[in-house]
């Protein structure tokens, strides 16, 4: 694929938008810290995604998604956060793209499964400072035009507003029975967090299904689980959690549709070789 085609693809998009959200976000603090974390996540995933390449032997591709991946880690670790735990972070992310795969693609979210582990391995914090947690409340809406605008152009409406509306609905019940800090979920950096990830995370063609009923029950069980790991134990991770819980349903979606399909090509096989 050339640059050029390659501008017109929805990864390209997906990475210009996370550089202007880098900016923004920089510029809005007063902090070049963050374009310093960026380039360190984003070298990693790339140094690490091309030696992986090399190692299963696969043609030269612009490295678009590890260059996602690192964008999307630096824009929600705190900026305060060392540079070997980024760098550290976007290797596991990227490993999990190359080692936990089925038919060559990733089963979890790459930049959610780092993450999630970071926490693990790391204790490290998410701030969400790219998603414009602790900057003026207007400021939302770069995340919704860019939001908005990915989300039509591969076409997963259905997920996004099923994952927006399950959370938010799940959330108001959870206030209405004095459940947890349900409230603190409307605000920043917790809204901010939530928009984003639904818009640029929950999304990934590789690990979201492309169905519309798929995407329905996608995104239902990710707002599900994942508010409900909120009202147990509150912080931010429990949008990892049930992200990586639909992407576990997407990866046995697909292998139960591939084993009906080869099911059937073996019957009309045995058919043909009968008649």
């Amino acid at each position: 694929m050339t640059f050029k085609k390659w501008l017109k693809t929805p990864k390209a998009y997906v990475a210009f938008a996370m550089i202007v959200y880098l900016l923004i976000a920089s510029i809005g603090y007063k902090n070049a810290l963050g374009i310093k974390n960026g380039l360190v996540a984003v070298i990693a995933s790339v140094i690490v995604d091309i030696f992986m390449n090399m190692i299963k032997k696969r043609k030269w591709t612009i490295p678009d998604g590890a260059i996602i991946t690192g964008l999307i880690i630096s824009l929600i670790l705190s900026t305060a956060t060392s540079l070997a735990v980024i760098a550290g972070t976007a290797v596991i992310a990227i490993l999990s793209k190359h080692i936990i795969v089925y038919k060559k693609k990733p089963i979890f979210n790459p930049a959610a499964f780092g993450l999630l582990l970071s926490v693990l391995i790391f204790q490290t914090g998410q701030s969400w400072w790219g998603a414009f947690g602790d900057l003026p409340a207007w400021t939302i809406l770069f995340l919704l035009i860019g939001g908005y605008l990915l989300t039509n152009r591969i076409n997963k409406f259905v997920q996004v507003f099923t994952f927006l509306g399950t959370s938010f609905l799940l959330l108001v019940l959870m206030a209405h029975f004095n459940i947890g800090d349900a409230m603190d979920a409307f605000r920043p950096p917790f809204i901010n967090a939530t928009l984003f990830f639904g818009f640029f995370m929950l999304t990934d063609p590789p690990t979201s299904p492309g169905k519309n009923g798929d995407q329905l029950i996608f995104g239902l069980l990710t707002a599900a689980i994942g508010t409900i790991i909120y009202a147990l134990f509150g912080g931010l991770i429990y949008l990892f959690i049930g992200l990586c819980f639909g992407n576990l349903y997407s990866y046995l979606k697909k292998r139960s549709t591939s084993k009906v399909a080869l099911s059937r090509s073996s019957m009309k096989k045995t058919q043909r070789s009968l008649s």
